[in-house]
């Protein structure tokens, strides 16, 4: 689930808006499992076995962001030093925990909400282009690159404006009809998409490390598979993390 989800998000745009939802199911259902994984090997450190069913369904749910807040105490309180992230609090990373732990709170039923009629939760896709795309873009492409997309959106408008016509909706909802404004976003989302890949994908990494330094902590504890193996691909520094596109194939 995390490996189709960091695949999916890289893919995803204005024009494949259901590929957002399969990333966001992927990666919330994948987060909160892995999450979950380390307060299970945390609970057993210190008892000797497992938190009850009570504990992990109904006190934490799908709550991405308790469970976020319950690693950070547990890496406090065990002093655990982490080699990559010690934490997810830049904004980015924040932004992107809380997107997805309201998505798997209520907001992957969105679409369902506004046909019945039903009290609508936010729109994640909407939130994702506000408060992940575009602060990537304003932040972490350059200048340079930035011209480089409005002159070639500019130049597309310019010889097939006149024969060609352009019909989407934008991540915010809104309408896309114009040649230049859609060629514009789509190198928007080509400069940003290896960039959102790679902070989900530390965001990943961050609940990997945790999980293995914990089970450091019991290694003579043979009911604990090894999640070393399991996880591997995903504990790599931010070089490796950018060399691949797919990550389905562990």
């Amino acid at each position: 689930m995390l490996g189709t989800g960091a695949t999916q998000i890289r893919r995803a745009n204005y024009a494949t808006r259901g590929v957002y939802f399969q990333a966001f199911t992927s990666l919330s259902t994948g987060l909160e499992r892995i999450g979950k994984l380390s307060i299970m090997l945390d609970y057993r450190v210190d008892h000797g076995k497992f938190p009850d069913t009570n504990q992990l369904k109904h006190e934490i749910g799908h709550d991405i962001g308790l469970i976020y807040g319950k690693s950070t105490q547990v890496i406090s309180r065990r002093a655990i030093s982490m080699q990559f992230l010690s934490n997810l609090n830049d904004p980015i990373h924040y932004a992107i925990l809380t997107i997805l732990s309201e998505f798997a709170k209520g907001d992957r039923y969105s679409n369902i909400d506004l046909l019945v009629g039903a009290k609508r939760q936010s729109d994640p896709i909407a939130a994702w282009h506000n408060q992940v795309d575009q602060p990537l873009f304003e932040h972490c492409v350059s200048t340079r690159k930035k011209a480089a997309i409005r002159q070639n959106a500019s130049a597309v408008a310019a010889v097939l404006g006149t024969v060609s016509t352009v019909l989407h909706t934008s991540e915010s909802g809104d309408m896309i009809d114009d040649l230049e404004d859609a060629s514009y976003r789509t190198g928007m989302f080509e400069a940003v998409a290896p960039l959102r890949q790679l902070y989900v994908l530390q965001v990943i990494r961050y609940f990997t490390e945790l999980l293995l330094s914990l089970q450091n902590l019991m290694l003579s504890d043979e009911d604990i598979p090894s999640f070393g193996e399991v996880f591997a691909l995903f504990y790599n520094e931010d070089r490796y993390l950018r060399t691949r596109k797919a990550w389905e194939k562990l």
